[in-house]
C-alpha cells in the first residue's frame, strides 16, 4: 500500500472518530472573529488562540465585558471545535486539545488579577508563556486542525442558508470577540465547511500549515502556575468582609466554571453548559433577550438530551420580576427545543436571598399545565423552578436551595 494511500485512510478514520466519535458526542463550538486572514494563519499555524482584553489596571475591577469573555473560556472543554470568522467568511475546522490537563490557560502568571501588571517590566516578572503576546492576552486556548483548516472558507450567507433551523446563535454574532455554539449548531457547521471543502481534505496545499512545535514546547513546562479558574475573578468582584459579588458576570463566569466541570449538590451533573444565550425570537442583536446560563443533560451513555437547563442570576434580592422572567425563558425553552414537553426543563434563580413575596410568587404562578401523551392524554402540570441562594466565603461558593 502506498504511503500517501495509508496517509489518507488514517486522516479519514481520525476525522470520523474526532467529529463523531462516541467519546464525546455532544461537542460544543466556539466562532472566533478576526480581524485579518493573517492573523487566523497565524493562529493556525501555532495552534493557540488569545482574545487581547484592554484593561488598566488603575481601574482596579474587570468589566462586565472583561468578565464575560473569562466566562467563555471558562466552559471550554477538550474537542470542543473552534472556528475562525473574517470579512464575512468562515474557517474550520479545529478542536480544543489538553495539555498538562486542560485546554486554556493564563497567558501569564496573575493574568486573571486585574491590578497586574502595572508596567512593562512587572509584566516580565509574571513569566509570559507566549513571547508573541502583550499584557493584554490574558488567557488562551490551544487547539489543532481537525482534519483540516481549509483555505477556501464559506461565505456566512451560505452557512446560515445550509441548515437554517440549526442556527441560533451565530446569527447573533455581534460585538463580540467569539461566541459559543451548541451540538446542532457545532454540527451544522461541520457539514457545510466540509462539504465546500470536500476536494480538499487530503490536499495540505488548499489547508493552512500547522506546526505543533510550540504545543509540544508547552508539554514539557509546569503549567500549574496558569491554571485558569473562576477563583480570582470572583475574589476581585466581592468586597472584602461581604459575602456578596459586586457583580452578576462574575457569578454568571464562575458557574460557567463550576457546572462544566462539577457535579454541585444544588444543580446537578450538566453535559453542556454556556452563557447569555439567545432566548427570543430574532430582533435587533441589542434589543434580543439572553439566558444567564443555558445548558443541557444527556441520558448517561447515549447521545440524547434528557433535561434542558436555565439560571437566571440576581447578584442581591431577586423579586417577583425575576419570576416572571424566568418562566418567559422556560416558555421559550420548551417550544424552541423541548418540542413542548415541559417535563424537559429544569430553571433556577441563583440570588443572594428572596423575599416572602418572591418566594410565595414561585409556589403561585410559577406554574404550568400542558398535555402529555397520546393514548391516553394525560394532564399535566410543571413546577420546576429552584430557588438557591448563593454565599461567597472563603474564596468559594456555597449553594443552598430553599424547600
Amino acid at each position: 500500500m502506498k504511503p500517501d494511500f495509508d496517509r489518507k485512510i488514517i486522516r479519514a478514520i481520525l476525522g470520523i472518530l474526532i467529529l463523531y466519535g462516541k467519546e464525546n458526542p455532544y461537542m460544543a463550538g466556539y466562532v472566533i472573529t478576526m480581524r485579518s486572514i493573517e492573523d487566523i494563519k497565524n493562529c493556525i499555524e501555532k495552534g493557540i488562540y488569545s482574545t487581547e482584553i484592554r484593561h488598566k489596571p488603575s481601574e482596579n475591577i474587570w468589566r462586565k465585558q472583561h468578565e464575560g469573555t473569562f466566562a467563555d473560556y471558562l466552559s471550554m472543554k477538550a474537542k470542543d471545535h473552534i472556528y475562525f470568522f473574517s470579512d464575512r467568511f468562515l474557517y474550520g475546522i479545529g478542536e480544543l486539545v489538553n495539555i498538562g490537563g486542560d485546554c486554556k490557560f493564563l497567558c501569564y502568571q496573575h493574568a486573571d488579577d486585574p491590578l497586574v501588571p502595572k508596567d512593562r517590566s512587572e509584566y516580565k516578572k509574571c513569566r509570559p508563556l507566549i513571547d508573541s503576546f502583550s499584557e493584554s492576552n490574558r488567557c488562551m486556548c490551544l487547539f489543532r486542525p481537525t482534519p483540516q483548516f481549509f483555505l477556501k472558507g464559506v461565505d456566512m450567507d451560505a452557512v446560515l442558508n445550509s441548515n437554517p433551523s440549526a442556527f441560533r446563535m451565530l446569527r447573533a454574532l455581534w460585538k463580540v470577540s467569539f461566541i459559543k455554539v451548541d451540538d446542532e449548531e457545532d454540527r451544522a457547521l461541520i457539514d457545510v465547511i466540509l462539504k465546500h471543502n470536500e476536494k480538499y481534505i487530503d490536499d495540505d496545499k488548499e489547508c493552512f500549515p500547522y506546526d505543533d512545535s510550540l504545543h509540544n514546547h508547552l508539554k514539557q513546562i509546569d503549567l500549574s502556575p496558569y491554571q485558569f479558574t473562576y477563583h480570582n475573578l470572583a475574589k476581585n468582584a466581592n468586597i472584602e468582609g461581604e459575602t456578596w459579588l459586586k457583580h452578576e458576570m462574575a457569578i454568571e463566569a464562575s458557574l460557567c466554571d463550576i457546572l462544566s466541570h462539577n457535579n454541585i449538590g444544588s444543580f446537578g451533573h450538566w453535559d453542556y453548559v454556556s452563557h447569555q444565550v439567545i432566548a427570543s425570537p430574532f430582533k435587533p442583536i441589542d434589543y434580543m433577550d439572553k439566558m444567564d446560563i443555558f445548558g443541557y443533560r444527556l441520558i448517561p451513555g447515549f447521545p440524547t438530551i434528557s433535561k434542558y437547563l436555565i439560571i437566571e442570576i440576581k447578584k442581591g434580592f431577586a423579586d417577583i420580576d425575576t419570576i416572571g422572567q424566568l418562566m418567559k425563558y422556560v416558555d421559550f425553552v420548551t417550544n424552541e427545543y423541548a418540542h413542548g414537553d415541559y417535563s424537559m426543563v429544569e430553571a433556577f434563580i441563583v440570588a443572594y436571598d428572596f423575599d416572602e413575596d418572591t418566594r410565595q410568587a414561585c409556589k403561585d404562578k410559577a406554574v404550568r399545565n400542558y398535555i402529555s401523551g397520546y393514548r391516553p392524554v394525560t394532564a399535566e402540570e410543571w413546577h420546576s423552578i429552584h430557588l438557591v441562594k448563593y454565599r461567597y466565603k472563603d474564596n468559594g461558593f456555597l449553594f443552598d436551595e430553599l424547600k
